[in-house]
């Protein structure tokens, strides 16, 4: 559904920037918008797959998981920082989210659990250049392909509070693998710390000028 919402949104915009009556500034605001549906049809496209075959995966869990449950758990639960664990499977599941994430993310850890990463977390729909999802799958897939751990740079990634509405929020992510015995990556380790003190408030987007049509979220 989410890949058929901005199929619809990049015809949507294309058919706009063949308009000839839109004046330039408005035509550069949609080029970037539309540069931006792009790359989030792109990502969720990549994520369909997963990072790696599911084959590989449920060996790597059988191998992994009673370690996982008995000595990485408590841990996990136990940090003080905000931890959320991922199958790099197909649709890239919540495994779990510590307390600490749970807080900072304004989520509940038994119903996100299952779920798919960018289900939880999407993009800001009100950000026209809103690129979180984008930039973490990309992180992730690095994660996946050279087995190190990736700091990302500070990220706008808006998160939802208890009511539906996206509060802007900053991270400091980094990825991390999880490997079983055999050195088989069987999770991936996501750590973000909030940095929004650091940066100035967030002004809402101006409108389309006069005779511009809006382009929908």
């Amino acid at each position: 559904m989410l890949r058929f919402i901005e199929r619809q949104n990049i015809a949507y915009l294309e058919r706009l920037l063949a308009s000839e009556t839109m004046s330039e500034k408005s035509r550069r605001l949609v080029e970037e918008q539309l540069n931006a549906a792009q790359r989030r049809l792109a990502t969720l496209t990549a994520v369909k797959a997963g990072l790696k075959s599911r084959p590989q995966i449920e060996r790597a869990l059988s191998a992994s998981s009673p370690k996982i449950t008995s000595l990485f758990h408590r841990q996990f639960e136990a940090a003080d920082m905000p931890l959320l664990l991922l199958d790099p499977g197909p649709g890239l599941r919540i495994v779990d989210a510590n307390r600490v994430y749970a807080a900072a993310t304004m989520v509940d850890p038994g119903k996100v659990a299952g779920e798919k990463l960018f289900s939880v977390f999407p993009d800001n729909p009100g950000d026209p250049f809103a690129d979180g999802a984008a930039n973490v799958f990309e992180s992730l897939r690095i994660v996946a392909e050279t087995g190190r751990t990736h700091a990302m740079a500070v990220q706008r990634y808006d998160v939802r509070d208890p009511d539906g509405k996206f509060v802007v929020r900053y991270w400091q992510p980094v990825n991390s693998p999880v490997l079983n015995e055999k050195g088989e990556l069987a999770f991936i380790l996501n750590r973000a710390i909030d940095v929004t003190p650091q940066f100035p408030q967030e002004k809402p987007w101006p409108p389309l000028e006069e005779g511009d049509r809006a382009v929908p979220a």
